[in-house]
């Protein structure tokens, strides 16, 4: 079964522990129904039920429980209250964007997208390629094989505690706290 990850990040630069404390809350609830869904789905499993119209809509829904409690943990993971400076990863991004700037500029762009989801620097492997990708849901939106490396969280609940409507404000705030070494890691 999984276990909630505790994250040191109240009194962060931009974010109020009133928000944090709330989204560490909304996050343990997804850790939560991860592990109820598993149980429910190996029950209904061992019980021959796997043709059932509730194992169908359950295992649907275990990739929306399961991929928020991932993407959270992503999420905060690469946020920090000592961030860290950009390393190598800002050349692989300049020649795949033509500069750090316009990869800067289309990732804010993407955040800024009216509606809720998330945001990811994306690595293909294969290709050796980044791309910037909106992912709709927890679950819709994945490039298959790509390795998420920078996931910012675009849902109101993420910033309307302290931004109100103001997204924009929230996302360069996130962009202060951002730990690139952790970042980088994931790359690697």
């Amino acid at each position: 079964m999984y276990k909630a990850k505790t994250f040191d990040l109240l009194g962060i630069n931009g974010f109020s522990d009133n928000l944090l404390e709330t989204h560490f809350t909304l996050y343990n609830g997804y850790v939560t129904n991860t592990n109820k869904l598993i149980e429910k789905l190996t029950r209904l499993s061992l019980e021959n039920k796997g043709f059932e119209p509730e194992y169908a809509e359950l295992k649907r829904r275990f990739g929306w429980e399961f991929n928020g409690m991932r993407l959270h943990e992503l999420y905060f993971e690469n946020m920090s209250k000592t961030p860290s400076q950009i390393g190598k990863l800002k050349d692989k991004i300049t020649k795949d964007f033509g500069s750090f700037e316009n990869w800067e500029q289309d990732f804010k762009a993407s955040g800024a997208m009216r509606g809720i989801g998330w945001v990811i620097l994306a690595y293909d492997n294969t290709a050796d390629k980044l791309f910037n990708v909106w992912i709709n849901e927890h679950d819709i939106g994945h490039l298959t094989g790509a390795s998420p490396l920078l996931v910012m969280d675009v849902f109101e609940h993420a910033f309307i505690i302290d931004y109100g409507l103001k997204r924009a404000d929230y996302i360069n705030a996130f962009f202060e706290v951002i730990d690139w070494k952790v970042v980088e890691e994931r790359l690697t």
